[in-house]
């Protein structure tokens, strides 16, 4: 659909390599949002890359399909690896910028999430952008599979994602002990990326709402468990004691501990 649309616009032609601008204003600059221009760009390149291979695709391909030109592509993207994970620098910076967010409101009655349920919440804004373009996610899927330079690149932006919680966490529970911010963030970021690639390939029992289910076990399994936690009361008691004196003191016991925490 993406591509259509452009064979459309005033100053396209269609080449050999794919869509072309004619336009010389259009190939010297561009006036997108910064957002919108990435998203372009990885439309454009994972298209040419399904259709053409990702060694046999040029540089000036993708800038012609992009409508714009080398030289301002370069501006953007180093190589042509940036520039199919573009969306992911977009991502990476949402993720950051959500849990900075929590940061400078770090009373959790304002943030209304405690910091561990904050990661799942910034787990989720990457699950939703790829469920809403997941055509486009599907084809670069089938791109990184064929290509081991990608496959490398994917999994170290994997752990970005990771060192983003770790980070965070670190900075809003410093007490908290290293191996568990580790351990937790590793959890959300595996269970998160399992999901993302069922969904991706079509799994109908991949959705936000089972996402949701399973972050939430991490949660209570890893990190702040509970929000209400249960309290154990202990009474003692004689062989053959009756139960009614049996339930009096287990009455008296909680009235106690009840006393206790409220002091």
């Amino acid at each position: 659909m993406f591509a259509k649309s452009i064979a459309r616009l005033p100053g396209w032609v269609r080449a050999g390599a794919g869509a072309r601008n004619t336009d010389p204003m259009a190939l010297s600059d561009t006036s997108l949002d910064p957002a919108d221009f990435r998203t372009q760009v990885v439309a454009e390149s994972i298209r040419l890359f399904s259709e053409q291979g990702y060694e046999s695709t040029t540089v000036e391909q993708i800038a012609a399909a992009a409508g714009v030109s080398r030289r301002t592509l370069f501006r953007q993207f180093r190589s042509k690896e940036d520039m199919i994970f573009a969306d992911h620098e977009s991502l990476l910076a949402q993720v950051a910028d959500r849990l900075s967010g929590d940061d400078e409101g770090s009373d959790s009655e304002q943030t209304g999430a405690d910091p561990w349920t904050a990661v799942c919440s910034a787990a989720e804004i990457v699950f939703t952008h790829f469920l809403d373009t997941r055509d486009l996610a599907v084809r670069r899927l089938h791109v990184v599979a064929n290509v081991p330079a990608l496959r490398d690149r994917e999994l170290v932006t994997t752990y970005r994602y990771q060192r983003i919680f770790e980070d965070y966490l670190r900075r809003r529970l410093p007490g908290e002990s290293r191996v568990r911010i580790v351990g937790y963030a590793a959890a959300i970021t595996s269970v998160h990326n399992y999901m993302l690639r069922s969904m991706i390939r079509g799994d109908d029992d991949a959705t936000l709402g089972h996402l949701r289910t399973e972050l939430s076990r991490i949660r209570r399994a890893l990190g702040g468990g509970v929000s209400n936690p249960v309290g154990v009361s202990v009474v003692t008691y004689v062989p053959g004691t009756p139960p009614e004196e049996i339930v009096a003191a287990l009455r008296e016991q909680l009235h106690a501990d009840g006393g206790e925490q409220r002091q």
